[in-house]
């Protein structure tokens, strides 16, 4: 078992009702970032996403596909395991909820529910949405113009539904989920969204439907198998089935509880109030945050399967590449806010901040190296104050995208490292290095010196949000494999490195022409 800090970070399991889409590779892109940078910074890092594929909406959409629900959701699910690859993403585990420690691990939980006198056996009836798999209270629904009923984040429709239920006495939790909550104000970000689960949780809790009869893809409940877990209560255990549960002993239990939960707004309430309250009922600990990020729409339009407006990752990054996707997605909107996916957006942050901010001075400077220093690292001389003030910022970004990455404030620590950039390719400007070349080579080398350093800082922590770019940079810098964790950080380059030949890392973003008709 290791003795460093433990980092668990968990990604919504995605809903194989459809193929992935922008929103799927958000969310993980930004658990996939937590993770590689916990991981840089010394972290014993466990980082999980995968497949939920039981429930109505499965069954449903099996049928239509004339699919049995089992070889249905084993073709969706392989869609959403190559996502992984196409976005470069890292995580340890990818769990699908048909296997068969998850059932174990459900009906463990199921069996601790009713120890601690919290589920009984009742029926339903009410207004229930296949789509989202939730129940909704009469007031939470409206009639439309077409006189269907709806409910719910997008106003899906939904039907009434009587069968015998057990049920969780979730009426009985809310005092203890306000005083968790008090007590944990890190538990729910962002703070709009706290602010939402406590006021639904201060209006009164009911009691929650955790089982179904009407059909069969699901769970068995332990001891009556004609009723199957309600989907969320098996969707949620995914992230303790993943360390072993029931089992306290397996090496993977020391994760939980889990660091950050990051989920859809459109799911919070699971997460942030079923989640814990069945937990707690358990005797486990919650998890320790569950942060909620925005939707994506494009080009002002909200996505939907009518409009035929999806965007597809895979065809996004083929043509933009993959780096560039990813920095665009964390950078463009502060992470928990919507965010409208622009063509031109994702160009103009391509060309400005990659190829002319980053990619640009990462070229001219090697390129200088190359050209006037012999192709190695140059010699450091006597630091001015203008050297001294640009390393210094460079050596105070580490703190700086520690502290903004535990918040998941990734668009927070892009702009304070591309500010760094910024100065760099301000004091290239001022310091003039090719005019020093014939007044002063001495101080020319201290400059080109500055400037690597500069960039070996920026780059190490680019890693986890462009991992292929930043590599192919801190080769042409020499820095080896074992000196890009962040124990490394403050390890300057030495002078008299050889330096590979430079090649550019961001080209230029140009729209195709398209051929005359």
């Amino acid at each position: 078992m290791s003795g460093r800090n433990t980092f668990y970070t968990t990604t919504p399991i995605y809903y194989v009702n459809d193929v992935p889409h922008i929103g799927h590779a958000y969310a993980t892109l930004a658990c996939d970032v937590m993770a590689r940078f916990k991981r840089l910074d010394g972290f014993d890092v466990h980082f999980l996403t995968g497949t939920d594929e039981h429930g109505q909406k499965v069954e449903k959409a099996a049928a239509a596909a004339g699919m049995s629900p089992q070889a249905f959701t084993d073709k969706v699910s392989q869609s959403f395991h190559d996502l992984l690859g196409v976005m470069n993403y890292s995580p340890d585990n990818f769990i699908r909820t048909t296997e068969k420690r998850h059932y174990a691990s459900c009906q463990a939980l199921w069996e601790k529910l009713v120890a601690s006198g919290d589920i009984y056996l009742g029926k339903y009836a009410g207004w229930y949405s296949v789509r989202d798999e939730a129940f909704y209270a009469e007031d939470e629904t409206t009639v439309g113009p077409d006189g269907k009923r709806r409910a719910g984040p997008v106003n899906n429709e939904v039907e009434w539904v009587e069968e015998p239920s057990y049920f969780f006495k979730l009426s009985a939790w809310g005092d203890r989920l306000l005083e968790f909550y008090e007590k944990n104000p890190r538990f729910i970000a962002p703070e709009s969204r706290r602010n939402e689960i406590i006021s639904f949780v201060k209006g009164g809790l009911q009691d929650l439907s955790v089982s179904r009869t009407s059909f069969s893809w699901g769970v068995p409940v332990p001891g009556d198998p004609k009723h199957i877990m309600y989907v969320w209560l098996d969707a949620l255990t995914n992230y303790i089935t993943e360390c072993g549960y029931p089992d306290e002993s397996n090496p993977l239990w020391r994760f939980w509880p889990a660091d950050v939960h990051v989920v859809g707004k459109d799911i919070i309430r699971f997460h942030c109030v079923y989640w814990p309250a069945f937990l707690m009922s358990a005797g486990v600990a919650p998890p320790k945050r569950v942060f909620a990020s925005g939707w994506w729409t494009t080009e002002g339009q909200k996505i939907s399967k009518s409009l035929g407006n999806a965007i597809d990752p895979i065809a996004v990054t083929n043509e933009f590449g993959v780096d560039p996707v990813r920095y665009f997605l964390l950078r463009e909107v502060p992470f928990g806010n919507d965010g409208d996916f622009q063509r031109r957006a994702l160009i103009g942050r391509l060309n400005a901040d990659l190829a002319n901010a980053y990619g640009n001075l990462c070229q001219r400077v090697l390129s200088i190296v190359a050209k006037n220093c012999g192709s190695v690292v140059p010699p450091k001389g006597a630091l001015t104050d203008e050297d001294k003030a640009l390393l210094g910022r460079a050596q105070g970004l580490l703190a700086t995208v520690r502290a903004e990455i535990d918040e998941q404030a990734f668009h927070r620590a892009l702009t304070a490292i591309w500010e760094v950039i910024a100065d760099a390719n301000r004091y290239v400007d001022a310091q003039a290095p090719w005019a020093l070349a014939k007044t002063d080579p001495a101080r020319r080398d201290t400059v080109m010196w500055v400037l690597a350093e500069t960039i070996r800082r920026v780059t190490l922590l680019v890693q986890p949000f462009m991992p292929d770019s930043a590599s192919k940079i801190l080769e042409q810098l020499a820095v080896p494999q074992e000196a890009r964790a962040y124990t490394a950080f403050d390890q300057e380059l030495v002078p008299g490195t050889a330096l590979p030949k430079p090649q550019g890392v961001f080209p230029r973003y140009v729209e195709p022409t398209k051929a005359a008709s």
